[in-house]
């Protein structure tokens, strides 16, 4: 089992101090998460809210750095690391946008780029970007095999690339650079349409929030439903990437059973449990979290093998 640490919500200017540490204590990658903006008039519930009115846990002014942005810089100061999007909300944007930021990070990180997208849930974004809202699912559906397309080069076409789907339609071009591998595709999400989406197009699947255990066995099941129904159970462990969050104290032993289970990365945030007696003193914050990192790795990924 692979562990990656989660950095939404860490301050932006401790992330590129962070990012080294993590790369030399035994963690596969970083998990990003992404948002345009906070709205001052939000009428859009968040979909994993605990609140009765439906908004989010955050503040308005949580910190929501570009992800390739962020990515392209991390990569810069890290060797192994991979760079997981949970999630980019890809419909928000238009597929041409989506395609450049997303090739081009994975070129300049060498291949450590997997691209995890959803459909999102607030509509005020898709509307300042110009994106349609109540048709977010099925242009996802159309855009995951678009950027597949766009990001291939065929020597029999002489690099031209080119994709006529059901929302979008590429006419022959070519946008370089783009990767020199394919950039696994995973779907985020626990919804049932969201499970059909990682079952039907999609290299993995992320989950979609932090899950108590008994939830996370009950959406792993209902993804292997999916998979069943399309053909891909034997993929399970074996290709088809499961990301998991769990809502839980470290614990080996739950760790090892969801492995035996097909499990095969886990996203952590080992410093948002950090002990800083002062959050305005950077470097104690800082140090702390390094502190909490090195210890989880010591603690958990070192013993997991």
């Amino acid at each position: 089992m692979r562990f990656h640490q989660a950095v939404a919500f860490l301050e932006t200017d401790q992330l590129l101090e962070l990012c080294p540490v993590v790369d030399e204590t035994g963690y596969a990658g970083i998990y990003v998460s992404d948002h345009i903006f906070y709205p001052q008039e939000l009428r859009s519930r968040y979909t994993y809210s605990p609140y009765e009115d439906g908004s989010p846990i955050w503040s308005p002014d949580a910190d929501w750095p570009d992800p390739w942005c962020l990515v392209s810089a991390m990569a810069a100061v890290t060797t192994n690391l991979t760079f997981t999007t949970g999630v980019y909300i890809a419909p928000a944007r238009d597929l041409y946008t989506v395609a450049k930021l997303v090739g081009t990070a994975a070129v300049i990180s060498r291949n450590r780029v997997r691209l995890g997208v959803g459909v999102g849930w607030c509509k005020e974004e898709f509307v300042a970007t110009g994106q349609e809202f109540h048709n977010r699912g099925r242009r996802l559906d159309d855009m995951i095999p678009a950027l597949r397309a766009m990001w291939k080069r065929s020597p029999e076409t002489g690099g031209w690339v080119e994709y006529h789907g059901s929302h979008y339609d590429v006419p022959p071009m070519r946008m370089n650079p783009v990767p020199t591998a394919p950039v696994p595709i995973y779907g985020g999400g626990h919804s049932e349409p969201a499970l059909s989406r990682a079952a039907r197009l999609c290299d993995g699947w992320l989950a979609g929030s932090a899950y108590t255990v008994d939830e996370a066995r009950h959406y792993l099941a209902r993804l292997r439903e999916h998979l069943v129904r399309n053909g891909r159970e034997s993929e399970i462990g074996n290709g088809f990437e499961i990301y998991l969050a769990l809502g839980i104290p470290p614990d080996i032993d739950v760790y090892r059973s969801f492995e035996d289970a097909g499990v095969t990365d886990m996203i952590c945030a080992p410093w948002m449990v950090a002990e800083v007696s002062d959050s305005r003193d950077y470097r104690s914050a800082l140090d702390a979290k390094v502190a909490a990192t090195e210890a989880f790795a010591t603690d958990v990924i070192a013993k997991m093998g």
